[in-house]
């Protein structure tokens, strides 16, 4: 995988987020170019990367009591956030599960709750306004699991954060 500041982002937000451990509601963070975070907060510089190009991830409130995906549709960046990042756990189902999922919306949720082939997941999808996209997954079973990465892993969440950008 081709390393760029939005991975090491991305993977930063992963990472963050992965040491308060599973069961977490959905996260939101703002990305920042270091160097103008350090240049409106000089007390800052010993604590960030000095890595040219690098990005620094700052965390927002939520709403918790809405789906992120509706808050996403209200938020909209001040010019010096450069990108932003979410987080969100999901529970995903092979493809051969989808035939069976009933119509109703709230009924696709137990079932998918209920389905022995569920795999809860964390998913992180960063962006930038440049167009660019980092996304991961990791499995909560097993524990070890492997961190998948690639620029488009989570599609639906990548162009939800697009959103908040134009």
């Amino acid at each position: 995988m081709p390393d760029s500041p939005l991975r090491r982002a991305a993977l930063e937000v992963e990472s963050h987020v992965a040491a308060e451990g599973w069961d977490q509601s959905p996260r939101l963070f703002a990305l920042v170019a270091t160097a103008d975070l350090i240049a409106h907060e000089p007390a800052l510089a010993d604590q960030l990367p000095a890595e040219p190009g690098s990005i620094t991830p700052v965390e927002q409130e939520l709403d918790h009591s809405r789906e992120l995906e509706d808050l996403l549709t209200e938020i909209e960046w001040p010019d010096a956030v450069i990108g932003c990042a979410a987080v969100i756990e999901r529970i995903m189902l092979p493809p051969e599960a989808e035939e069976s999922l009933p119509d109703d919306p709230e009924a696709i949720v137990a079932a998918a709750a209920a389905h022995p082939d569920r795999q809860e997941v964390r998913l992180v999808a960063a962006v930038t306004r440049a167009g660019l996209s980092h996304s991961a997954v990791r499995a909560r079973e097993p524990e070890e699991a492997a961190l998948l990465e690639g620029p488009d892993l989570v599609p639906g969440l990548i162009e939800h954060l697009r959103g908040t950008l134009t």
